[in-house]
């Protein structure tokens, strides 16, 4: 995965033939539904591809507000709003289950001469 982000980094280029037109829903409350329709290259739409529905919800951290991004599997716009609570309560409980895993492993890391600048030991 390291390789195709330093690949995308290394040449910027857009792929003509992976385009998608963006339309945002929300109803103000809860979260958001972007629909991410295929189009070609002319701008055109693409409907050899299909449309896209990805879900956008809020966590309160210590550090503040964090956003969940998750793909709703959804044949339309009132599927995927209909699907939208449950497919991101399983993204939260997902995202929660990785910040606790995270805290874990901060918590055990062990801090060892040399690592920092100036080779001191520090305590967490």
């Amino acid at each position: 995965m390291a390789d195709s982000q330093n690949e995308r980094n290394a040449d910027p280029k857009m792929d003509a033939s992976a385009l998608f037109r963006e339309d945002t829903y929300t109803d103000r409350k809860v979260g958001t539904i972007r629909t991410l329709t295929p189009v070609k290259s002319d701008g055109t739409p693409d409907s050899a591809r299909k449309i896209i529905y990805a879900g956008e919800a809020q966590i309160m951290t210590n550090a503040g507000p964090l956003p969940i991004n998750f793909e709703i599997d959804a044949e339309s716009l009132a599927e995927a709003a209909q699907k939208f609570a449950d497919t991101a309560k399983v993204a939260i409980e997902r995202t929660v289950r990785e910040l606790q895993e995270m805290r874990r492993q901060a918590a055990s890391s062990i801090v060892v001469p040399g690592a920092m600048p100036g080779g001191k030991i520090q305590i967490p």
